[in-house]
C-alpha cells in the first residue's frame, strides 16, 4: 500500500514536469549543430532564434545574391541562365516560393548584403575557409574544387616541336612561384592560400589584390598578356581554358576545398532546409546534368563568347536602341518592353501565331491596323505600334489604379487578354471584397479563374470566358524577366 502511494506521487510529479521536459528537449535540439553540439548564442543574436525559413515562406520569396559572370548568372538570348541561377531556382521551387536575385559587383558587396539582411543566401561558389566559417555558416558541399594557377603558354607554343618544350616554360612546381607576382580577386580565398604557400616554400610570392576586377576578368587579363598570373577555382579555370587555348590551368596550389552556399549564423532553419534539399537533389540526374551543362559543355563557352557576358557592353537584343528611344517617348522602362517582346516573339520579327498575331510584338491584325501597320512593317514600326498599344491601354485603365507598379501589371494583362476581360476581373474582385486597383493577390485571382463557370457566369461579368491561366503566367513571366534585365543592364 505504501509503495503504491509513492508510485502515485511520483507519477503526479512526472506528469507536472513532463511538458517542461519536452520543451527543453525541443529547444535543445533546435540549438544543436549537425554534430549534436550546443550552438552558443552570439552577441546581439535573438535568443529565440527566429525560424528564417518561416520568414522566407511568409514573404513568399527567397532573396539570393550572386554575381554576373559566364557561369553563375547571365542573360542568353533574352533569358536568364547560369549554374547558380538554376540551382537557386530549383531550391526556391522546393520551398514553393519565388526567387529574387540581387547581383553583387564583388564579394565585399555580397557579404554586406547578407549581413544587413538584404539577402538570405550567397550563391557564388565560395570556398569554405576557416575565416569565413567564423563569420558565416556554410551549406553542405555542392561540389569540391582546387585553386589553380592560371598562366599563359608561350607566344609561339603552337610552333614548338613537342609538348615537353611547352612544359619547360610553364610553372609546375610551386617553388618556382618564388619572386613572381600573382594578382588575385579581393576578398577571395586565393590571397590567403598564396601567403600560406609562400610560408611553406620559404620564399616570398608577391601577392597583389585587385580591388575592382573579379576572377573572370583577371583570367581574361592573363589571356591578353596584361598580367602574368592569377588564381581561379578549378571548375571555372577549365571553363575559361576552353575559351582561351593559350591559357594553362594545370598547376594546383591547394588541396580540394568544399564549395557551398553561405547564410548568416542566425539562419539555422534555412541552412537545414538547404542541406535537406541538397541531400535529396545532389545525387539526381538533373543535378549532374546542370553541372555538365555549365562546366563540361563546350556550348557553354560559345554562349559566353556570343553574349558578351561582362560588366560592360551588355546587350539584351539587337533592338535595344529602338526599344530605348520608343519606350522613353511613352514613359515605359525599355527593359520592361524588351521582356514583353521576348515573351511574345523571342526577338524574332517574322514570327506568326496560329491566331494571326505577327511580328516582334505579336499584334493581332485588327490592333495593328489601328496604328497603321500590317505584317510587312519594319522592326521599328512593329515596336512602335506595340508600345503605342501599351500606352492606349494605360490611357483606358481607370485612374483609380494609382500605384505605377500595379498599373504596369494591369497593362500587361490587358495586352495579353484584352482590357475587357481585365475589367471583368476588377468587377469580380470588388464584388468579393478584394481591391480592384491591386493586381497581386486581388484581381489576379479572378483573371486566373476566368475559365471557371463559377466566375465567368457571374452577373458582373460582361465578356464571359477567358483562358486566364495564360494571362496570369504572362504577367508573372514578363515581370520576372524584367527584374533580370534590370540586373543585367542599366536604363
Amino acid at each position: 500500500m505504501i509503495l503504491s502511494k509513492k508510485i502515485i506521487t511520483f507519477l503526479k510529479l512526472f506528469s507536472s514536469f513532463f511538458p517542461l521536459f519536452l520543451i527543453t528537449i525541443f529547444f535543445t535540439s533546435c540549438l544543436t549543430d549537425h554534430q549534436g553540439k550546443i550552438k552558443p548564442i552570439r552577441a546581439g543574436e535573438d535568443s529565440s532564434r527566429k525560424l528564417r525559413i518561416h520568414e522566407i515562406r511568409e514573404r513568399g520569396k527567397l532573396i539570393a545574391t550572386t554575381n554576373y559572370n559566364s557561369t553563375d548568372y547571365f542573360i542568353y538570348r533574352g533569358e536568364p541562365m547560369g549554374y547558380q541561377y538554376e540551382k537557386l531556382k530549383m531550391f526556391a521551387d522546393y520551398l514553393d516560393v519565388e526567387l529574387e536575385i540581387k547581383v553583387a559587383l564583388n564579394l565585399d558587396e555580397a557579404f554586406t548584403s547578407l549581413e544587413e539582411g538584404k539577402a538570405d543566401v550567397i550563391a557564388m561558389g565560395l570556398a569554405q575557409t576557416r575565416d569565413r566559417v567564423e563569420k558565416y555558416d556554410f551549406s553542405s558541399p555542392i561540389f569540391q574544387t582546387r585553386q589553380m594557377l592560371v598562366q599563359r603558354k608561350p607566344d609561339n607554343w603552337r610552333k614548338m616541336r613537342t609538348w615537353d618544350d611547352i612544359e619547360k616554360s610553364l610553372i609546375r612546381n610551386p617553388l618556382d612561384l618564388a619572386g613572381k607576382t600573382v594578382i588575385v580577386q579581393k576578398s577571395s580565398a586565393y590571397a590567403g592560400r598564396l601567403e600560406n604557400l609562400s610560408e611553406e616554400i620559404g620564399a616570398p610570392i608577391n601577392v597583389q589584390v585587385d580591388p575592382l576586377m573579379e576572377a573572370e576578368q583577371l583570367v581574361e587579363a592573363v589571356a591578353k598578356g596584361e598580367i602574368d598570373f592569377t588564381v581561379c577555382d578549378e571548375h571555372m579555370a577549365a571553363f575559361f581554358e576552353r575559351q582561351h587555348s593559350e591559357l594553362d590551368i594545370r598547376t594546383p596550389i591547394s588541396f580540394p576545398q568544399n564549395i557551398g552556399w553561405v547564410v548568416r549564423h542566425d539562419s539555422d532553419s534555412l541552412l537545414a532546409a538547404i542541406n535537406d534539399w541538397l541531400g535529396e537533389s545532389e545525387s539526381t540526374l538533373a543535378s549532374r546534368h546542370l553541372m555538365d551543362k555549365y562546366f563540361n559543355n563546350p556550348r557553354a563557352s560559345f554562349m559566353a563568347r556570343s553574349e558578351k557576358i561582362n560588366m560592360g557592353g551588355k546587350q539584351i537584343s539587337e533592338y535595344d536602341e529602338i526599344l530605348r528611344n520608343i519606350s522613353r517617348q511613352h514613359d515605359f522602362d525599355w527593359r520592361l518592353v524588351a521582356s514583353l517582346v521576348y515573351q511574345e516573339s523571342q526577338f524574332q520579327p517574322e514570327v506568326k501565331s496560329w491566331a494571326g498575331a505577327f511580328g516582334l510584338m505579336q499584334l493581332m491584325p485588327a490592333t495593328a491596323k489601328l496604328f497603321g501597320i500590317d505584317s510587312t512593317a519594319s522592326e521599328f514600326q512593329q515596336i512602335e505600334a506595340g508600345v503605342m498599344f501599351m500606352k492606349k491601354i494605360d490611357d483606358e485603365l481607370p485612374r483609380d489604379i494609382k500605384d505605377r507598379s500595379e498599373r504596369i501589371k494591369f497593362i500587361l494583362a490587358a495586352y495579353n487578354v484584352g482590357i475587357a476581360h481585365v475589367m471583368d476581373a476588377r468587377r469580380l474582385a470588388e464584388k468579393h471584397g478584394k481591391d480592384p486597383n491591386v493586381w497581386t493577390g486581388n484581381v489576379d485571382y479572378y483573371i486566373l479563374n476566368k475559365s471557371n463557370p463559377k466566375y465567368y457566369r457571374d452577373s458582373v461579368v460582361r465578356y464571359g470566358y477567358a483562358r486566364g491561366e495564360e494571362t496570369y503566367q504572362f504577367v508573372n513571366e514578363v515581370l520576372d524577366r524584367f527584374e533580370h534585365y534590370k540586373n543585367y543592364v542599366g536604363d
